[in-house]
């Protein structure tokens, strides 16, 4: 199977997400990205346009990640869930459970080296943990083999902008220049992604 035809499937929606929007924004980028960034669902602009992370906030994540060199053709760009929630609310957990199926196929067909989880819903998933994003950003993790690093979301540094030392912007910045050292440490690679639902997701 290729994204092109997991795309095609995922424009059917599950009954669980009978309340969300009927537009799929499915996911762009490299196919062959090494780093794979997961928000949590789409917004108004990205119902709109049917592409992820496309207003305010991912203007300011595409110049969060220009910083390090990092460019949206360098990543693969994804949500957990595929449909935009009503007035933008979280995505229930039936609908986060209904959604993973498909985010694990298309970590399956990218193989990621390094996730990047953009705030609390997709981090915790990841994690598998009721902790916040305060306290695991910046903190590297393992899910099923792939390096995981949560970051802030972008719309929480719009609502929070300054760049002070501890700062939600200066910690981003941190953040990214991690990520940008580790890319850089990379070998090619290796094999086809498995999951095996019974290994623990453990901090490094």
């Amino acid at each position: 199977m290729s994204l092109d035809d997991l795309e095609a499937r995922a424009a059917v929606k599950p009954p669980e997400l009978a309340e969300l929007s009927d537009r799929l924004v499915f996911g762009e980028g490299d196919p062959d990205a090494a780093i794979m960034v997961v928000g949590e669902a789409p917004g108004e602009e990205e119902d709109r346009s049917g592409r992820p992370f496309v207003g305010r906030a991912g203007q300011l994540l595409d110049k969060v990640f220009a910083a390090v060199d990092l460019h949206r053709d360098d990543l693969y760009i994804t949500n957990i869930v595929k449909f935009r929630p009503p007035a933008n609310r979280n995505p229930k957990p039936e609908e986060i459970a209904a959604s993973v199926p498909l985010l694990v196929e298309q970590i399956r067909l990218v193989r990621p080296q390094i996730i990047v989880p953009l705030g609390n819903v997709p981090t915790q998933w990841f994690l598998d943990t009721k902790e916040g994003i305060t306290r695991l950003r910046g903190r590297w993790a393992s899910w099923h083999g792939v390096r995981v690093l949560p970051m802030y979301h972008p719309a929480y540094l719009l609502r929070n902008p300054s760049r002070e030392a501890g700062g939600p912007k200066w910690l981003t910045w941190q953040d990214v220049r991690a990520l940008r050292t580790a890319l850089d440490g990379l070998g090619p690679k290796q094999g086809a992604f498995v999951v095996d639902t019974a290994a623990p997701t453990p901090l490094f």
